[in-house]
């Protein structure tokens, strides 16, 4: 297993961070798929995925390059880089085109584990052809849609700095993605792959990412930089807003109001609620006061944060509209 031993300070000082970098790297390992998850992503795949295959069919390094770069169980190190806190696309992206062509070869033949495809030996302007292709993934598949995003991922790190309140960092970890386990006595596993233990040194930066599609990684920058990329909650990264709420539901309620009430099978913020609703802040401020005094919903608190939950009242009103126990919940 991946193991990384990491302090308590270390952990401590850590923090979540926006990355538009590995948004649009975690974009471009769901155009190469072609699977959608959920949804939402299998929507925003029938819209962009016509124009990746074009791109790809007029340049025939492209799909060799990505095969190689996301390998089995290893990134290719010079088309990912660690994107470093309050970092750009662009600030990152260039450090991709500053990498010499044979270092680029070299890191592709790591993450696939022996010899490149011909193409690839062949290939000139690696570095700046990746350069190219992760510039078109975000400017035209990230980018349109990146401000929603932005208020997803940002209530997704406010849902787990309220976890780490509540439950504690190893709580936390264990849920950032599929083989991520605090193991206690500095121990934290960050995947199943076997690797080497990595030792964390003391004054390292150690940043967690969240990101909307369902793909994470591991990255760092020599020792003193360290990012984990998980993917965000399932009842965050799902196109809610295009959900239909059940008609009778939205009669009795609202349309608006009713979509909140499904939402909040899983703990949710009010800053989490705007981001996934795409409502202001003052119209679901308003609807979670009608629902809270219709004993619908109950305020928790979580550190300096305050969660709302679904009563039981407002478990059965939903399963007589026709949503069953749980269905609006977190997906794991």
């Amino acid at each position: 297993m991946g193991l990384w031993q990491i302090d308590t300070d270390t952990l401590a000082r850590s923090r979540f961070t926006l990355s538009p970098f590995a948004e649009t790297f975690a974009s471009l390992q769901l155009l190469h798929s072609a699977t959608g998850t959920h949804p939402g992503e299998q929507e925003w795949l029938r819209t962009h995925l016509p124009g990746y295959r074009a791109l790809a069919g007029a340049d025939p390094v492209v799909v060799p390059l990505v095969g190689a770069a996301v390998g089995t169980s290893w990134i290719a190190d010079f088309v990912c880089p660690t994107s470093r806190v309050g970092e750009s696309f662009e600030e990152t992206v260039a450090r991709v085109g500053e990498i010499a062509p044979d270092r680029a070869r070299a890191d592709l033949r790591v993450s696939v584990g022996g010899p490149l495809p011909a193409v690839l030996e062949r290939a000139d302007r690696l570095p700046e052809r990746a350069v190219e292709l992760l510039t078109w993934v975000w400017t035209e598949t990230v980018r349109p849609y990146w401000e929603r995003r932005r208020r997803v991922l940002e209530a997704d790190m406010v849902a787990r700095t309220a976890g780490v309140g509540r439950g504690g960092w190893a709580a936390v970890l264990d849920s950032l993605r599929p083989g991520t386990r605090w193991l206690g006595e500095r121990g934290f596993q960050v995947n199943r792959n076997a690797y080497p233990p990595r030792e964390i040194a003391p004054d390292a930066e150690l940043l967690f990412m969240p990101v909307t599609p369902r793909k994470g990684w591991v990255s760092w920058e020599g020792r003193e930089r360290y990012a984990v990329v998980y993917p965000c909650l399932g009842v965050l990264a799902e196109d809610h807003d295009r959900r239909p709420v059940p008609a009778g539901l939205a009669a009795l309620l609202g349309t608006a109001r009713a979509r909140v009430l499904t939402l909040l099978g899983t703990p949710m913020s009010t800053t989490q609620l705007v981001a996934v609703t795409g409502q202001g802040l003052g119209s679901v401020g308003g609807h979670l006061r009608v629902l809270l005094d219709a004993g619908l919903l109950e305020r928790r608190r979580a550190g300096r944060s305050v969660l709302y939950v679904r009563t039981a009242a407002g478990e059965v009103l939903l399963e007589a509209a026709g949503v069953g126990p749980g269905a609006a919940g977190q997906r794991s």
